[in-house]
């Protein structure tokens, strides 16, 4: 899934503008960011979308060389099961 970005945030809309899938984050400092929360509409959950969404953070965090700090519990979650997945990025 591709999805849009915005201020701080990752996130798709359906056709209608009703958000399905968002991720927001912060900037803890020039080499940190904060995964601050993951949301699934009900109707799009059990697909991967919210993982999908973490990996997107992940990846900029790559792109730009910064650590993640992963406060939301879904991230939080991902990061500990994953650990070798997430080692480079995860502070």
């Amino acid at each position: 899934m591709n999805f849009d970005s915005g201020d701080l945030r990752f996130y798709k809309k359906d056709e209608n503008e009703n958000l399905i899938c968002e991720i927001t984050y912060s900037l803890a400092d020039s080499s940190m960011i904060s995964i601050d929360r993951t949301y699934v509409n009900d109707d799009y959950r059990g697909q991967g979308i919210a993982a999908q969404l973490v990996d997107r953070v992940v990846e900029m965090a790559r792109e730009e060389n910064k650590k993640i700090i992963p406060r939301c519990p879904f991230a939080k979650g991902m990061f500990e099961r994953n650990s070798s997945l997430y080692a480079d990025v995860i502070e």
